[in-house]
């Protein structure tokens, strides 16, 4: 018997090489593939909208699909799940794209160390200077009896229920039940007074498709002191074509991009200047340390927001601080970008290690921010607290929106969420929702002002006014509520004067000073910018029917009711002076209002119960 021989001659040897059998006219296959991953790159370009430019995440991501996508139709018109003998040739084919794939990676990856904090801590810490010998009371425009007056009452979600009020009398424009107000309104300061000012969107799909052509007919401002909307009807030439809200070339971001195609964009806001024109504020972004990190403004793209045609101008971001023509421009740098940055600020001013080990001087703001009109600009103000404490305040952050001049005030006291829930337990039977605070000087003492609203059956409507004092937050004798300003404001000198704090406002003089302006409201919700106004007041009618929903507001002191009927859905306003049986009426009463004008609220001058 023959010895059994074992060859050991290809031990350690790699495996036979994979046969690579190419498909049945491969070159062809190859050309339809590139077609494809063409044709994907234009679709996937159109929707995803990348921009040309190295800092963006966005354009990784769609150079990387494209080229996955490459593979994915080689190995589809090769049919290799069906042939496997085919899947080296696929492979194959594979290589290239995964390397380049791999490559970008790769490049993202070290982009993103070089641009981290912790090898730039010091970096983010000077991405924005601030000003930290800043005096409250000598800065902070002191409150008088008019300027109390004025401030602003709404916060966002309230302003936008009072601005749905206002689209009523788009019906008489022939434009029922189309549009709704858009999901963000941005506040500026038109004609010296804050307002916010609310673009359209449509109220469905359906009818984008029935409207689109002739566009968004106006806008709406809301005035956030007075409490009351007004629909902005604009010329029937004029109306805004480019927006957020459109669909396909009408998207206002996919016009930009094509435009711009190399620009980092932050989201647009809208605005109008000080002829009631409005205009779309696009900012322009880059990343100012490494490959990714530490986004800032550099310059913003101004459309012309009626315009039949798209329109747009850029402004470098020193033109738009210095250029007196744009200073009409209240909102270049978003809120929470200075926020983000402030923040880099405080954390990083000692170091990386610092801002982890001993935390020496580490502060950050609140858990939330407000806006300040000041200098005829809109300022962010935020409170800014140490890192260990979450009730307490080191002091105010104040951020120019235009320029991004920032200063830091400092006082201690509680924080803006210590002061909603201070007010909010003064009326814990109500079960009312404070508002964010508005920091107010009143008498060289920082105080929170806060509307308390009720938000019961879905509704946002302001009930009570508070006061409550920033450094005293925790002393119960140191804030106010009241159904009225005069009498929230008089409550709060009082509580001043007890502490022997005297404060030279005259709530008396206050009073005069709300009932004046809303004696000058104009009670029309329609503005028309071709001259034309709805006359609220001429005329007379009446309607009859029953109470389906009744909602109380104060206003000037004064409470008013506001009624719909089971007939119709409009509401009928008429203050409890005006009319006494107004207080004793209840759902499904039957009623005879008389009543003026046209539109979605409309004022009644008597009432009959029937």
């Amino acid at each position: 018997m023959d010895p059994i021989k074992v060859d050991f001659a290809n031990k350690g040897k790699s495996r036979q090489k994979e046969i690579v059998i190419p498909p049945e006219k491969a070159g062809l296959k190859i050309v339809i593939s590139l077609i494809l991953s063409a044709i994907t790159a234009v679709a996937l370009y159109y929707f995803m909208l990348p921009p040309f430019n190295i800092k963006s995440y966005d354009l990784y991501i769609y150079i990387g699909v494209v080229l996955a996508s490459y593979v994915v139709f080689n190995g589809l018109l090769t049919r290799v799940s069906s042939k496997p003998e085919y899947a080296p040739y696929v492979k194959k084919r594979g290589r290239i794209p995964a390397i380049l794939i791999a490559a970008m990676v790769l490049f993202v990856a070290v982009g993103w160390i070089i641009s981290s904090q912790f090898f730039r801590a010091e970096k983010y810490s000077r991405i924005i200077s601030v000003d930290t010998k800043s005096s409250f009371a000598e800065e902070i425009e002191e409150q008088d009896a008019e300027t109390f007056s004025s401030i602003p009452r709404l916060d966002e979600d309230s302003a936008t229920q009072v601005a749905t009020r206002a689209l009523g009398s788009l019906g008489e424009l022939g434009y029922v039940s189309q549009f709704t107000v858009y999901s963000e309104n941005t506040q500026i300061n038109y004609k010296a007074t804050p307002v916010r000012v609310a673009p359209l969107q449509y109220a469905n799909i359906i009818k984008w498709f029935f409207n689109t052509g002739n566009g968004f007919p106006g806008y709406v401002i809301i005035d956030m002191a007075n409490e009351s909307a007004e629909f902005v009807n604009l010329d029937d030439g004029h109306h805004i074509r480019y927006s957020p809200a459109e669909h396909f070339n009408k998207l206002l971001k996919r016009q930009l991009r094509f435009e711009y195609p190399t620009y980092l964009f932050a989201d647009s806001t809208f605005e109008i200047d000080d002829d009631g024109n409005p205009y779309w504020i696009c900012a322009r972004l880059d990343k100012t340390i490494g490959l990714f990190g530490g986004t800032d403004v550099i310059g913003a793209v101004v459309v012309k927001a009626d315009s039949n045609e798209f329109s747009s101008t850029y402004y470098t971001v020193e033109e738009l601080k210095n250029d007196p023509n744009l200073q009409w421009i209240d909102r270049v740098y978003d809120a929470d970008l200075l926020v983000e940055q402030y923040d880099y600020y405080g954390k990083y001013r000692d170091g990386f290690w610092n801002s982890i080990l001993g935390q020496k001087n580490v502060i950050k703001t609140t858990s939330g921010y407000n806006f300040l009109a000041k200098d005829d600009d809109v300022w962010m103000y935020t409170g800014i607290t140490s890192v260990t404490s979450d009730q307490s305040i080191t002091g105010f952050a104040l951020v120019n929106q235009r320029t991004k001049e920032a200063k830091f005030y400092s006082v201690t006291g509680g924080t803006e969420n210590s002061a909603q829930l201070a007010a909010e337990g003064r009326v814990k039977d109500l079960g009312y929702t404070a508002t964010f605070p508005l920091l107010l000087n009143i008498g060289g003492e920082p105080t929170y002002f806060l509307s308390l609203k009720d938000i019961s059956g879905g509704s946002s409507i302001v009930q009570q006014y508070a006061l409550i004092n920033v450094k005293q937050y925790n002393n119960n004798k140191m804030g106010a509520n009241g159904t009225d300003l005069a009498k929230c404001l008089g409550n709060y000198i009082e509580a001043l004067k007890g502490s022997g704090i005297e404060v030279d406002i005259n709530p008396d003089d206050v009073a005069s000073a709300v009932s004046e302006n809303t004696q000058n409201e104009t009670g029309s919700e329609t503005k028309d910018t071709t001259g034309k106004e709805d006359d609220n007041t001429a005329g007379g009618n009446t309607v009859t029917g029953k109470i389906a929903e009744i909602r109380t507001a104060v206003k000037g002191g004064e409470s008013y009711y506001y009624i719909k009927l089971d007939s119709g859905d409009e509401y009928y306003s008429i203050s409890a002076s005006k009319d006494e049986k107004v207080v004793i009426l209840n759902k499904g009463d039957e009623v005879e209002i008389g009543y003026n004008g046209s539109g979605s609220i409309l004022k009644a001058n008597s009432i009959k119960i029937k």
